[in-house]
């Protein structure tokens, strides 16, 4: 496993104006190159204080790229539903430049009916949106003089600038969230997938679902898992507790209320059947219950590479860990120790792990 740095704001200007946030971000990621983090991801979401400040994770990440000259960058993710791709592909193709070719795109369908609304998109093609998306944007990456009429964009022979730093293009992740389907689709597209621990039913299955189905669509190469987790290390185990706790379960908070409308009853729509079971299990999700899940990773050194252990047993293995390293308001002295401490003394146990294993 190697272990990045996630930032997912979910705080209220009033807790923590946007100027505080991405200066304390930006000052963890330049930590990063001292310690051997290996990527920083950000979101995009819209206008709710559960990831808003985020309108375009582009902009944080071309900011992020030069703080750091080795970890990778990675969209965690962008939303086709609400992009243009001509506009899409060549945001990615100028920050594949700007960070030296260290970037991967993360794509998402979005599932937030307020961003819906706000946009004028009909959720029931959501998927079909999606799917369109990503595949416009792969082929401006890839191809030159393209020509496409789809269904939500159509252009004719267009040619997207700057041309991808690697080539043919950066690598694609595909979020999924908690249907097996979503799992299933990102295996069948034959992209590397990003998820949550912590939300789905069953992570372990899950996971399983889209290993299964990168086989079975005769894919080459091995599917690659990115999973997103709290981590809070201290040196006292009852302090990283009390530390982490607050953050925690003020970050579910957020998205309990973020994602409200499917607690209300009746479906929303088609295309997201089972989100109403997925609220109701937000609902009851607990700072204990992150932990038992396998979705925070609290305490010190030596308990954490433990979890992390357990971690990777019951996931059947995971290649990147993105660490939301800063959640919610907690103070940035506690997030930089935390921060340095993991570094020194968590990367370095599986860096070591893997140069045996390559061995």
């Amino acid at each position: 496993m190697r272990f990045g740095m996630q930032f997912f704001p979910d705080v209220r200007p009033a807790q923590k104006p946007a100027d505080r946030y991405f200066a304390e971000s930006l000052d963890l990621v330049g930590l990063i190159d001292r310690y051997g983090y290996s990527h920083v991801r950000i979101v995009e979401h819209y206008f709710h204080h559960w990831g808003g400040y985020t309108p375009n994770p582009i902009v944080f990440l071309s900011a992020a790229s030069q703080r750091t000259k080795t970890a990778r960058m990675v969209t965690g993710a962008v939303l086709p539903v609400f992009n243009n791709p001509l506009k899409l592909a060549g945001e990615i193709g100028m920050l594949d430049a700007i960070s030296g070719g260290r970037l991967d795109v993360g794509f998402a369908r979005a599932f937030l009916p307020h961003e819906f609304r706000a946009f004028g998109v009909n959720m029931d093609e959501s998927v079909l949106r999606f799917e369109e998306g990503i595949e416009q944007v792969r082929r401006l990456l890839e191809e030159t003089n393209v020509t496409c009429h789809g269904r939500f964009h159509s252009f004719e022979n267009v040619t997207s600038l700057p041309r991808p730093t690697q080539k043919p293009r950066p690598n694609f992740y595909v979020a999924a969230v908690a249907t097996p389907e979503s799992f299933a689709r990102a295996g069948r597209m034959g992209h590397w997938v990003m998820a949550i621990p912590g939300v789905g039913a069953n992570p372990s299955e899950l996971v399983g679902i889209y290993r299964e189905n990168w086989r079975s669509a005769g894919h080459k190469g091995n599917p690659r898992i990115m999973l997103a987790v709290f981590i809070y290390c201290h040196e006292d185990r009852a302090e990283a507790i009390r530390i982490a706790r607050g953050p925690i379960e003020r970050h579910f908070e957020s998205i309990c209320d973020a994602v409200a409308e499917f607690g209300k009853g009746g479906p929303i729509s088609a295309a997201y059947k089972g989100y109403d079971k997925l609220y109701e299990k937000m609902r009851k999700e607990t700072f204990e219950s992150q932990i038992a899940n396998h979705a925070a990773f609290i305490g010190t050194p030596a308990d954490i590479v433990e979890q992390f252990h357990e971690f990777d047993r019951v996931m059947g293995g995971c290649d990147e860990v993105s660490c939301q390293v800063n959640p919610n308001d907690m103070a940035y002295a506690d997030a930089e120790r935390s921060v340095r401490l993991f570094g020194e003394k968590v990367i370095p146990h599986f860096a070591d792990e893997r140069m045996v294993s390559a061995a």
